[in-house]
């Protein structure tokens, strides 16, 4: 995947499945490799991330595709709280 890191500012996150993750406010760089490590998204989704923050670093380990959107592997179901199930 190459690209012109500007052109992937201001992008929607969304995973695989369709679900929204957030906005790429910035990136992490590996300044020895000259490699992104990771995107830093803000605006997230709260129903995915139950975090105090205002953004989440993803890696880009999970980055499948850059476009117009960047498309990450579901990872939604790692972060979910557990649902709660009742007793009967």
């Amino acid at each position: 995947m190459r690209a012109q890191i500007t052109s992937l500012f201001g992008l929607n996150v969304y995973t695989d499945v369709g679900t929204y993750i957030g906005k790429v406010s910035d990136l992490v760089l590996n300044a020895t490799d000259r490699k992104i490590s990771g995107l830093a998204v803000s605006d997230i989704n709260r129903e995915v991330f139950e975090v105090p923050t205002k953004g989440v670093i993803i890696p880009y380990r999970w980055v499948i595709t850059t476009g117009d959107i960047v498309i990450i592997r579901d990872v939604v179901k790692k972060f979910s709280p557990p649902k709660e199930t009742e007793d009967k």
